[in-house]
């Protein structure tokens, strides 16, 4: 597999080891993130990868810091307890996304911890994966469930997740239309005056108004053993579920922080699609193993492209695209 195809970052490989992992094949990777700035695998990597050969009880070869060839031959998923400490800010959600789609074959229950940044930019905080990615999976016979221990912001990290993944059976999805009901989401800040999370919610309870829907934000105080920061996740739920999230910064204003994650949010619901442009690429592989399923999403991106991709090699299951690279679609499976 060509580690700098599509996107060309690292959910080519997670996506490709998990995968491999499901479907027993073993699998070598070169020009890992060839054409990125910081070459090869970073700690994240490391750990989403490091994690799926130890619940499949498989060998890795490469698995190197900077390293940008892997090879992994999968065993099999069984289940247990397993920790994992990414070490850094890196992303839990990252490394558990990897975890959950090996998780679809697992004989056994699996309970796992990993350490990290639960709330970091370019990946899924843990409120999203809990309240968008697990109920849609949820629809297709996945059974799972995430517990926030302690949240980790960038760049210190220290946040804890627990997930555990009971042995499930996916059934195929179809799901063209969204219907939405109510919206909810979670304000935080973690040691920061309580009212950058009120004023992050107030601010896209005052955009989400417009919908006429029950908006319901709940307002946390963080746990946050190291270093400081906020945020929001928003989502929208009915028939489907949509999500989206906005995080804080030194100098980037609470109503700012808000309005972001409200606009990216309102976007979604007006269009229609009944999944949003993240879910449209993580839940690819799901369908591959399902298959015989087909749903819309807002955005085609290049992130769904690849996994597409990656997901016909590996698997053997054809997909069918109707409709253009970064425009609504919907993706269909045989």
């Amino acid at each position: 597999m060509d580690g700098s195809y599509g996107e060309g970052g690292g959910a080519v490989v997670r996506v490709s080891v998990a995968l491999a992992a499901v479907t027993s094949r073993r699998i070598r990777i070169h020009s890992i993130r060839a054409r990125r700035p910081r070459k090869g695998l970073s700690h994240q990597h490391l750990t989403a990868v490091r994690a799926i050969a130890e619940i499949s009880d498989g060998t890795l070869r490469g698995d190197e810091l900077g390293s940008q060839e892997l090879e992994f031959s999968p065993g099999t998923i069984g289940g247990g307890n397993f920790t994992f400490d990414v070490k850094t800010a890196g992303s839990t959600g990252l490394v558990l996304q990897a975890i959950l789609i090996a998780g679809a074959a697992a004989d056994g229950r699996l309970d796992v911890t990993v350490s990290g940044g639960t709330d970091v930019l370019w990946a899924p905080t843990i409120d999203y994966l809990s309240e968008v990615t697990l109920p849609l999976l949820e629809k297709m016979g996945y059974c799972a469930r995430l517990e926030l221990i302690q949240r980790g912001y960038y760049p210190r990290g220290g946040g804890r997740v627990r997930a555990t993944i009971e042995p499930s059976e996916l059934k195929p999805i179809i799901l063209e239309d969204a219907e939405i009901d109510f919206i909810a989401g979670i304000s935080h800040a973690g040691n920061l005056p309580l009212h950058v999370a009120e004023r992050q919610a107030d601010e896209a309870l005052r955009v989400l108004r417009k919908t006429g829907l029950d908006v319901d934000i709940a307002v946390e105080e963080a746990d946050c053993p190291l270093g400081r920061g906020s945020g929001i996740t928003l989502w929208a739920g009915g028939n489907t579920r949509l999500g989206a999230t906005s995080l804080g910064r030194p100098g980037k204003r609470a109503e700012l922080v808000g309005s972001e994650a409200a606009k990216e949010l309102l976007g979604f619901i007006e269009a229609g699609s009944p999944l949003d442009r993240y879910m449209g690429d993580q839940i690819v592989p799901y369908i591959a193993m399902a298959g015989s399923s087909r749903v819309g999403t807002y955005e085609l991106t290049l992130h769904a492209e690849t996994n597409i991709f990656l997901a016909e090699r590996i698997t053997g299951r054809p997909f069918k695209v109707q409709g253009a690279s970064g425009k609504p679609a919907i993706i269909e499976t045989a």
